[in-house]
């Protein structure tokens, strides 16, 4: 079971229904309340079953339906996406009713209104593809892409269609294919974290300075809430989306909201938003991957120097067997064999061995009757501490080592920041690089509007 179930509410004790601590898949809160209870149910749409006895033997899945408390999300909390044959199965929506058209309609020609003449469109799971071949038929100067890996083939000589029978990855399709529109019809509420992928198509937008329109369309439950409409909780549907919880999902999301709205008598709620670039974590994109780059060249940097100390005859002695020492000696473990001992300050260490690698950890004063030449202390901000227990336990050594930008550093005669107390001002001059990366960010020129675009 995924779900668990909390002591909260007033009617906890008492037997009630008590709350469960599940995460929304639409806003990320992680307190729901019990919603509806299906059972255990075959799959509604994806089953197909061709015999009787095939229908009445399909294995039985978990309706276990919550509600978000802060944004009224229902969502199967016992959902697990790998129970859903989309392999194996099409899931087509079959409606050719008068109304239906209509809507359909009506949002091809709101589409059509914010477009360029020859538009770049993206549908994300384009099913039998017509909705993508209409909007193609209706511009067709444009370029037309559908992701859909059990979606309809593509027809000979589709022209300005390319249907693709894969999922959209927009870290690889986005920079490709620029598209002016990205629009996704009835598959939100059949994925396990919709939130997410929205964030991730918008935080990949943002990288390559792209400001896509984007239409989502998906189920709307209001009606199906006040009616006590049961019937709308099966399996293939993970997601259920209320009108708050739709627009809360695209304001977690860093989007702009052009227009949110309701169609086909309020069964479906639909909306056109921009994606904008959030600046703060473009910054934070790249103050991460400088530090993965650095790690790497600080491993292969900092490895080098203790080959070196090594191949000099140098005893070298690490202080420190677990916490960050640990993981210092596990990311040289292939010079871990030369060390000469590993020490600590707390004498219930001594005896124990170093998590994976197998040396002995001993008490600090080993290093009075075994003296090294080099002491590495990989826990920096105990460098200080350490040096003054040193001194006054009487450990003789050549020099004192510790990792810094990347390197390992002298303690007593190196440029590093752990002699004195970290300063307010150091903090500051580490923020202003940040500061400097974001105006470079804002200063990017925009790009044009799609009304300008040719």
């Amino acid at each position: 079971m995924l779900i668990e179930q909390t002591g909260l509410g007033a009617g906890a004790a008492s037997g009630a229904a008590r709350a469960v601590t599940a995460t929304c898949p639409a806003c990320g809160y992680h307190v729901a309340a019990p919603f509806y209870d299906g059972g255990r149910q075959p799959l509604a749409t994806l089953g197909w079953p061709a015999t009787a006895r095939e229908a009445r033997a399909m294995r039985r899945l978990p309706l276990e339906f919550v509600r978000c408390l802060d944004c009224g999300h229902v969502f199967n909390a016992a959902f697990d996406y790998a129970a859903v044959p989309y392999s194996r199965k099409p899931n087509l929506m079959f409606n050719r009713g008068t109304l239906w058209s209509r809507f359909l309609d009506s949002i091809r020609r709101e589409m059509l209104r914010r477009l360029p003449a020859r538009p770049a469109v993206v549908e994300i799971g384009y099913g039998d593809a017509s909705f993508l071949a209409a909007l193609a038929r209706a511009r067709p100067g444009g370029r037309y892409t559908g992701f859909d890996p059990h979606g309809a083939r593509a027809p000979e000589g589709g022209g300005r269609i390319e249907l693709r029978r894969e999922l959209f990855d927009a870290s690889r399709h986005l920079e490709p294919l620029r598209p002016d529109l990205i629009l996704s019809r009835h598959v939100m509420e059949h994925l396990a974290n919709p939130l997410g992928f929205i964030q991730t198509v918008a935080f990949s937008a943002a990288q390559l300075d792209l400001q896509p329109l984007i239409y989502l369309e998906v189920p709307c439950i209001d009606r199906a809430i006040e009616t006590f409409r049961a019937e709308d909780f099966y399996y293939e549907h993970n997601s259920h989306f209320t009108s708050t919880s739709f627009r809360r999902m695209l304001a977690r999301s860093g989007a702009d909201i052009e227009a949110l709205g309701h169609g086909y008598d309020g069964e479906v709620v639909y909306a056109f938003l921009r994606l904008r670039e959030r600046l703060e974590r473009l910054c934070r994109w790249h103050e991460s991957t400088l530090f993965h780059r650095r790690a790497g060249q600080a491993r292969q940097a900092i490895s080098e120097q203790l080959r070196e100390l090594l191949a000099a005859g140098k005893r070298v002695a690490v202080w420190g067997g677990t916490g960050k020492s640990a993981a210092f000696l596990h990311a040289h473990a292939g010079l871990a064999s030369g060390i000469a001992c590993v020490v600590d300050s707390d004498p219930a260490k001594a005896g124990t061995f170093v998590p994976g690698l197998g040396i002995e950890i001993r008490f600090r004063d080993w290093l009075r009757r075994h003296p090294a030449d080099v002491i590495l202390i990989p826990a920096q901000w105990r460098a200080r501490d350490i040096a003054g227990e040193m001194k006054r336990a009487g450990i003789r050594y050549e020099s004192v080592l510790i990792p810094h930008a990347g390197q390992l550093v002298d303690f007593f005669r190196g440029a590093h920041p752990y002699r004195k107390r970290s300063s307010s001002g150091r903090r500051a001059a580490a923020g202003s690089g940040l500061a400097a990366l974001a105006q470079a960010l804002q200063a990017r020129p925009t790009p044009a509007p799609e009304a300008a675009r040719p």
